[in-house]
């Protein structure tokens, strides 16, 4: 079993999409693990403010199957197959980490985001403070603890 953490988003029906998201994962893996969900705006182009979370969970998926079936659910639930990457989506999910791996091809991994996007390194920091990034050697909480970021995140309900 390979743990993986998922960032998940959208910013259209967002609520019906976080949840469909949250059940579809739970078919393609287990010990399924939700941090907090967040409400923050559109980074890179106008559109409504966004739900973001992230997903810890274990899979027997490899790399390549994981990435695909995480695809079919996008496609599933509404993402346009040639989705730009700064607009309006219905589902966005995007393997964060993925056990020990590190790829500098498509999906590479860790992914960017977690130095970039409150967030990713917030929410990863709920789930795995103690986790060492790989090909980085710090702790996600010294990660976070070393970030500024500006985006304005609020807390949301949970609602499942």
């Amino acid at each position: 079993m390979i743990t993986a953490y998922i960032g998940v988003g959208s910013n259209l029906e967002r609520k019906k999409h976080i949840e469909a998201a949250i059940v579809e994962l739970s078919q393609i893996g287990e010990e399924l693990r939700i941090s907090t969900i967040y409400e923050c705006d559109a980074i890179g182009f106008q559109g409504e403010a966004f739900y973001n979370l992230v997903v810890e969970m274990k899979t027997t998926l490899d790399l390549t199957e994981f990435s695909r079936a995480l695809r079919t659910i996008e496609l599933k639930w509404g993402r346009k197959e040639d989705a730009a990457k700064f607009e309006p989506r219905t589902l966005d999910l995007d393997i964060i980490l993925f056990g020990e791996q590190i790829s500098a091809a498509a999906p590479m991994l860790p992914r960017a985001d977690i130095y970039q996007y409150a967030f990713v390194i917030q929410p990863l920091n709920e789930l795995c403070p103690d986790l060492i990034v790989p090909n980085d050697g710090r702790t996600i909480a010294q990660i976070y603890q070393q970030s500024c970021h500006n985006e304005r995140l609020i807390e949301v309900v949970r609602w499942f």
